[in-house]
């Protein structure tokens, strides 16, 4: 098996499963990324309220670890 480069050149991010030469701030790849969010359809409520949910948990555990940090200081 063949390991997955996830290092670019020195001092370029890079998204773990892309090819080093592919940098995370990549035009090319943003512009497709662009193009194929502007052509899927609008979400339905349903679907927001689902993504909501899925989400509430994780919202809230952010929350709860900014507050002992927001009381020491």
């Amino acid at each position: 098996m063949t390991e997955k480069q996830i290092t670019g050149t020195a001092g370029d991010p890079t998204v773990p499963g892309r090819p080093a030469h592919a940098t995370h701030g990549d035009a090319a790849y943003w512009a497709r990324v662009r193009r194929v969010v502007d052509a899927a359809p609008p979400l339905s409520d349903e679907q927001r309220a689902t993504i909501r949910a899925a989400l509430a948990p994780a919202v809230t555990a952010l929350r709860q670890q900014a507050t002992p940090k927001e009381k020491a200081a």
